[in-house]
């Protein structure tokens, strides 16, 4: 019996691999998307202009985390975890697949459609799926999730070099006229192929390692449970509930700036960093490996540290410090790329010297640690302070918070081509600077209301 609560069941290392491909499809077109529908048409991208085409990512990423709230709630009522994963899975495949096949912007449309359809039905269903795979308060749970949290991060690291050494290195040429060709397509197709393993080994070994878990709605198990009277929000519970939603508003900041790194990054890696190292010209896209890597490298630093902080006279940080020290770090991020900038200038027909690619990854590695700082953590509180009776409800409302966010960054990245990165990125730093002290300023106050009870 001791041996059973020791050892994870072996349909969680299979959604481990079922999640590891659809990270890496996800992390594949995020790291091209802006560079394909960039790159000059004859070149074997769209042609468009760098606003268009940040507007198009910004819409595409907050899509992504939108539709979960819908693919999660016609799964709890009518379709059941295992074949809303299923769905899911197959229908991202025909996205990338799509995007592939047709070189067009209809095509690009159609195929982005589908991969935001099947995340909204993937993406939430197979972390519930994790926890479903054991019994309500087992200890095993968050050591389950960190090893599920690994895959994505496995997902994320590999998708940018496999896609951009396929786009920009191994099917990338110059013709006799010195036009470029970009292998997008190729790229495409190997997300396209990827997911289309992991759903046969998913449907494959499912039955054998996830048995009945998740086959049926959850709400026909909860419909008996509901039929309570519904009793009103109490003080305490409407200061908790008031106290998710300022953070949440932080939060979508947050983001905002975070997730500059697939837009203005992208181009500005591609047109102003000098790339080559020791002969070799590192593709714009493995710049997006390095959040991965600094992940794996510093969350289990970070989790030793929180580990020793709670176990000492003083206790852990509190949440919301930390929150707001996440805040701080992202601005700091931008302004170590403002001596670049000043080095580089924004015009691209005109770049005196190119920036050393050292001041990305710098930035890429502070936003990373205030990602770490923030992000788990608020999760975690999330869970914790909520309300039982709005407990899903919040969840949803943090991760629409990033769809809002995804949105707004894509916004930010096109001012870039008509105010420059200069102005952008120091607004940006200044901005989440400030934010994260009038965070750290409320902090013991949000801490009282979350305590409330």
């Amino acid at each position: 019996m001791q041996n059973n609560t020791k050892k994870h069941p072996k349909g969680l290392y299979l959604l481990f691999f079922t999640e590891l491909w659809e990270r890496y499809s996800y992390y594949g077109m995020r790291s091209l998307l802006v560079l394909y529908l960039t790159v000059a048409y004859i070149s074997g991208g769209l042609g468009m202009d760098d606003a268009t085409a940040l507007r198009i990512y910004g819409l595409y990423t907050g899509l992504v985390y939108f539709t979960p709230l819908i693919g999660g709630y016609l799964t709890d009522r009518f379709i059941g975890l295992q074949r809303a994963i299923t769905i899911g899975g197959i229908t991202m495949a025909c996205g990338d697949f799509t995007v592939f096949a047709t070189h067009s912007k209809t095509g690009l449309y159609i195929g982005l459609l589908l991969l935001i359809i099947g995340n909204g039905f993937f993406k939430p269903n197979i972390s519930t799926l994790v926890g479903e795979l054991y019994p309500k308060n087992d200890k095993r749970k968050d050591a389950a999730f960190t090893i599920f949290y690994m895959g994505i991060n496995i997902g994320a690291f590999f998708a940018p070099l496999i896609a951009g050494y396929l786009a920009e290195t191994l099917f990338f040429s110059k013709d006799a006229n010195g036009i470029e060709h970009w292998g997008f397509q190729w790229a495409f197709l190997a997300s396209s192929i990827g997911m289309i393993i992991g759903q046969i080994i998913y449907s494959a070994l499912g039955k054998k390692y996830l048995g009945d878990i998740g086959k049926k709605p959850l709400r026909q198990g909860l419909e008996k449970e509901s039929k309570a009277p519904s009793q009103p929000l109490t003080p305490a519970e409407k200061k908790r509930t008031w106290a998710i939603i300022i953070i949440t508003c932080f939060v979508v900041f947050f983001w905002a700036g975070f997730e500059q790194a697939g837009s203005s990054f992208t181009l500005y890696t591609q047109k102003f960093v000098d790339r080559t190292v020791f002969g070799f010209k590192v593709p714009v896209s493995w710049f997006q490996s390095i959040n991965p890597v600094f992940i794996i490298i510093l969350a289990p630093i970070l989790s030793a540290i929180w580990s020793k902080l709670s176990n000492s006279k003083r206790g852990d940080i509190k949440m919301t410090t930390k929150m707001g020290i996440g805040m701080i770090l992202l601005g700091i991020g931008f302004l170590v790329l403002i001596p670049a900038v000043l080095q580089t200038g924004s015009d691209e027909s005109n770049i005196p010297v190119k920036a050393n690619l050292l001041f990305i990854v710098f930035t890429y590695f502070l936003h990373t640690l205030g990602e770490l700082f923030l992000s788990p953590v608020g999760l975690s509180l999330v869970s914790k302070v909520s309300p039982v009776k709005l407990a899903s409800l919040l969840m949803g409302v943090w991760l629409f918070s990033s769809s809002v966010a995804n949105f707004v960054a894509g916004q930010l990245a096109a001012l870039t081509e008509s105010l420059g990165y200069l102005e952008i990125f120091l607004v940006i730093g200044a901005a989440a600077i400030v934010l994260g002290l009038v965070l750290l300023s409320i902090s013991r106050k949000l801490v009282a209301m979350m305590e409330s009870r």
